[in-house]
């Protein structure tokens, strides 16, 4: 298969795998037959070597370049990665009824929303911030369109979710919630310190580990 027949059909996995899981009734037979921890294991792990296939084949696609590396661009990415982290870092594990990464859902008060209060979408919300920003950064064309289908992907996933979460809770449900924590201080999670401590020791190590992510090495980049 030539590079980019391996790209497309790392896409196709890609779409497949993010479409066809979750989707009822698929995913509630999955469960049945996992378990919810075991279908989530499972899907997280495929995810991940779903991901890490994309990126090879992105990588050993033909080089056409779009655009350069724009001078100073990468402040704009660590700028943006340090946005992701921390917004995963105080969201992820926190009740949110209206999207995915939260936990203990039916504890939501919409009167003490946390960080849901800017975003009923964290995690996509990061993972845009990731794409848009390394777009910038990747002017080849295969990059160009994996990073940019990422931030399409977050934006189309936003509305998706919103829609299938105002079909489950109902129409009225789902807007009074969403007026009551819009209207609600922001207020951060327990234990915020800690979960802003971890965000920026994983940035530290995503940093680190770059090169053995990607093949790139980007540390030096920072030094004065």
């Amino acid at each position: 298969m030539s590079g980019w027949g391996t790209y497309a059909a790392a896409w196709a996995l890609f779409v497949f795998t993010h479409a066809v899981p979750v989707r009822p009734p698929v995913k509630p037979w999955l469960v049945a037959r996992l378990g919810k921890a075991g279908y989530g294991i499972i899907y997280s792990a495929l995810s991940l070597a779903v991901l890490a296939w994309l990126f090879v084949a992105a990588a050993r696609a033909p080089h056409v370049v779009l655009w350069s590396m724009p001078t100073g661009a990468h402040w704009i990415v660590l700028t943006a990665m340090l946005l992701a982290m921390l917004l995963l870092a105080l969201t992820l594990g926190r009740p949110n009824p209206f999207s995915f990464g939260g936990a203990g859902n039916a504890d939501f008060i919409p009167e003490q929303p946390e960080v849901i209060r800017l975003t009923r979408h964290p995690v996509l919300v990061a993972l845009g911030l990731w794409a848009g920003a390394h777009a910038v950064v990747n002017g080849t064309l295969a990059h160009a369109l994996m990073f940019g289908g990422f931030t399409a992907f977050a934006i189309l996933g936003t509305v998706l979710i919103d829609r299938r979460k105002r079909r489950m809770m109902g129409v009225h449900v789902w807007q009074d919630l969403r007026e009551r924590t819009r209207g609600a201080r922001l207020t951060l999670p327990p234990k915020a310190g800690l979960r802003v401590t971890l965000g920026l020791g994983a940035l530290v190590g995503v940093i680190a580990g770059h090169q053995w992510l990607s093949g790139v090495i980007i540390w030096p980049r920072f030094l004065p």
